[in-house]
């Protein structure tokens, strides 16, 4: 490869990739957008969901040419399509390496017109990834005193457009749209996290273990995009349950570790920071390992220890344009709600999850 094009493909990674090795300030974006349709055969009337976000519903999967076909906002469409016997085109308007004003500016606001066709029936979206790591990338790199400001400014970011993005679907999607759903936020590098600081804390002059100090900080975005969907008429797909925990009850309080540490319509932000970083704490795992049942475990987390793994094929998406494609839908029927590699993949379970608020009928 020569030096030309090395540093040109260098500039154009997703911000995501480079967190691992760049600060904040050498960050880059990357649109990756793509719409593909769920051929169903016999039927002949199309339904649109619209998804926004960064490189998560983007299927982003380290390269700046294409991207999975099945993200989370395709497989839903799979649902879709089987329970409402239609064919389902899923829009997904992304930005990899995009933060949360990114992402509502330059995407849910300047492409708006992708939900205001009658055609919409969902719209989804997710945020603030990029903004967590990036203020864990520059705290990581601290050195002296801490300086916690920078985990503060992603959350209060995260926070304020959140609820812009919600007010402004809730304004522009078409009145056809019957389901506004966010999906919130897993721990990428939950295991990677687990050590000191460089820099000392000012009252008590020691390190900090950088999990300890990041997992509020996560909490609490994610109790905001759950909270401001139930007071703003989303429903929230509750990402961090889904990987975050075995789906079986390893603290035999009778309850599967994956239910209890979800958060409950009504709950208070110090009561579901507290189930987070306290009473369910010890039933925290890295997503790499996601325990399905006491002796299967799926790696929901790709080889860059940031986004989900995903199966079958790829879409072009990105520097050399997106994709506008279509194909039969990978399962004609589900039995119980469920494909069966829901669980085995991180884009198959964010879908599933998204899935289980679609209604009846379109």
């Amino acid at each position: 490869m020569n030096t030309t094009l090395r540093g040109t493909i260098r500039r154009l990674l997703p911000a995501a990739l480079l967190l691992a090795i760049a600060s904040p300030t050498q960050a880059n974006t990357l649109n990756q957008n793509v719409s593909w349709t769920i051929d169903r055969a016999g039927t002949s009337t199309t339904y649109r969901v619209v998804a926004y976000g960064d490189s998560i519903y983007a299927g982003y999967n380290g390269s700046i040419s294409n991207a999975a076909r099945y993200s989370a906002p395709t497989v839903d469409g799979e649902y879709l399509s089987a329970l409402w016997n239609a064919d389902i085109e899923t829009v997904r308007r992304t930005k990899s390496g995009a933060v949360a004003q990114d992402v509502y500016q330059n995407k849910i606001v300047a492409e708006r017109s992708w939900m205001q066709a009658a055609s919409t029936r969902v719209v989804t979206f997710e945020m603030c990834g990029n903004d967590g790591l990036q203020a864990r990338s520059a705290f990581k790199s601290q050195t002296g005193t801490c300086n916690y400001s920078g985990l503060e400014t992603a959350i209060n970011n995260c926070k304020t457009y959140v609820a812009a993005a919600m007010d402004y679907i809730n304004a522009n999607a078409h009145p056809n749209t019957r389901l506004k759903v966010i999906a919130n936020l897993y721990y990428p590098g939950f295991n990677a996290d687990n050590v000191q600081s460089s820099c000392r804390d000012s009252a008590t002059g020691q390190t900090v273990n950088l999990r300890d100090r990041f997992l509020p900080a996560l909490a609490r975005m994610n109790y905001w995009m759950c909270e401001y969907a139930r007071q703003k008429g989303f429903r929230c797909a509750d990402s961090f349950a889904e990987y975050m925990a075995a789906d079986h009850d390893t603290n035999s309080d009778g309850i599967a570790d994956s239910q209890a540490i979800r958060y409950v319509a009504g709950e208070s932000e110090s009561a579901y920071v507290t189930k987070i970083t306290q009473t369910y704490r010890a039933t925290l795992r890295d997503a790499n390992f996601k325990f399905v049942s006491a002796g299967t475990s799926y790696d929901y987390i790709q080889s860059d220890d940031v986004h989900p793994t995903y199966s079958g094929p790829t879409v072009s998406a990105g520097i050399w344009g997106g994709t506008t494609g279509s194909s039969a839908p990978r399962y004609s029927s589900f039995t119980g709600g469920k494909s069966p590699i829901w669980n085995q993949f991180g884009h198959e379970r964010m879908g599933w999850s998204i899935s289980t608020y679609n209604p009846a009928s379109p």
